[in-house]
C-alpha cells in the first residue's frame, strides 16, 4: 500500500497524476480502468471508516487530509493534476472540502455519482431530508430494518418502543436503540434472501438512504413484493456548479478529456 504516486512512467513519459476520493464501487471500477493506461499515475484515497475496506487496483492512501485546506496543499505537494470524488452520495462534508480544496488549487474536479434508486407505482416511500426526519418517520412503527450503514444509527436511540434490526458492515460507533439486533454484513445482497430476512423479523418498515446502485437494491425489491413502507432518506446536495458522471465510463472520459489525453 503507498501513500503517494510515481513521478513518471517505465520509459519516463510525462504521466497525469490523478486524485480519486474513493470507497466505492465505482470509484474501484474507474481505479480498475485508470491504471491500464500509461498515461495516468493514480491514487486512491480511502477515508478509512471501514476496518476491512476492498482496496481499489493502484496505488492507495488512507486516512482523511484535515479539511479542505489540508486536502489542498496535499494536492499541492503531490503535483495532482485532476480530482474525481467517488465517494458515497452520503458523504457531503467530503465533497464539499474536495470541491473548495480543487478550487483552491484551481484543479478540475469531477463528482462521480451513481443515479438515484427511482420509485416504482408498487411502492410506498415516505421520502425525508435527514436522518432527524427519519426517526420521527418511524417512532410509531413496531419491527424496523435498519439500514444506514454503522454512522447515524445514534439518531434513533431514543426510540424506545420500535425493535430494529440494524445491518451494516461494522458496529454502530455511538449508541444504539434499546431493542435491537445487529446484523454485520457486506453487500450485494440477494432479493430471496431479503425477503426472508424481511419474513424472519417480521419487518413492518425499512429505512434508507438514497444511495442508488445495485450491491444493496434487493432490499427496496423485497420491501415492494411485501408492501412494506421505506423510509427513504435523500442525498445532501452536491457543491454548487458542480460538474457529474453517473458511471466510471463517464468520468473515465472526462480524465483524458481534462488531461488532453484522448488520443492516448
Amino acid at each position: 500500500m503507498s501513500s503517494g504516486t510515481t513521478a513518471a512512467g517505465r520509459s519516463g513519459e510525462h504521466r497525469v497524476k490523478v486524485l480519486i476520493l474513493g470507497g466505492t464501487s465505482e470509484a474501484r471500477e474507474l481505479a480498475e480502468i485508470a491504471t491500464g493506461d500509461r498515461g495516468f499515475d493514480l491514487v486512491s484515497s480511502l477515508a478509512g471508516r471501514v476496518r476491512e475496506p476492498v482496496l481499489p487496483e493502484g496505488h492507495t492512501r488512507i486516512g482523511g487530509f484535515g479539511g479542505a485546506d489540508g486536502l489542498r496543499e496535499w494536492l499541492s505537494a503531490n503535483d495532482i493534476a485532476a480530482v474525481v470524488d467517488a465517494t458515497h452520495p452520503f458523504a457531503g462534508a467530503i465533497s464539499r472540502h474536495a470541491a473548495r480544496a480543487a478550487a483552491r488549487a484551481g484543479l478540475p474536479i469531477l463528482h462521480l455519482r451513481r443515479p438515484s434508486w427511482r420509485e416504482e407505482p408498487a411502492d410506498r416511500w415516505i421520502r425525508v431530508p435527514d436522518l432527524t426526519a427519519a426517526a420521527a418517520a418511524v417512532a410509531t412503527f413496531e419491527r424496523i430494518f435498519l439500514t444506514i450503514g454503522r454512522q447515524g444509527v445514534s439518531h434513533f436511540a431514543d426510540l424506545t418502543r420500535p425493535w430494529f434490526l440494524i445491518r451494516a458492515i461494522d458496529p454502530p460507533t455511538g449508541a444504539v436503540p434499546p431493542q435491537h439486533r445487529l446484523l454485520l454484513a457486506r453487500g450485494p445482497f440477494d432479493p430471496a434472501a431479503e425477503l426472508a430476512l424481511l419474513d424472519e423479523h417480521r419487518i413492518t418498515a425499512l429505512v434508507t438512504k438514497d444511495s442508488g446502485g445495485t450491491m444493496t437494491e434487493a432490499k427496496l425489491l423485497a420491501a415492494r413484493t411485501r408492501g412494506i413502507p421505506v423510509v427513504m432518506i435523500d442525498r445532501p446536495p452536491l457543491p454548487d456548479g458542480a460538474i457529474t458522471a453517473p458511471t466510471p465510463a463517464a468520468a473515465w472520459e472526462w480524465l483524458r478529456e481534462v488531461s488532453g489525453s484522448a488520443a492516448g
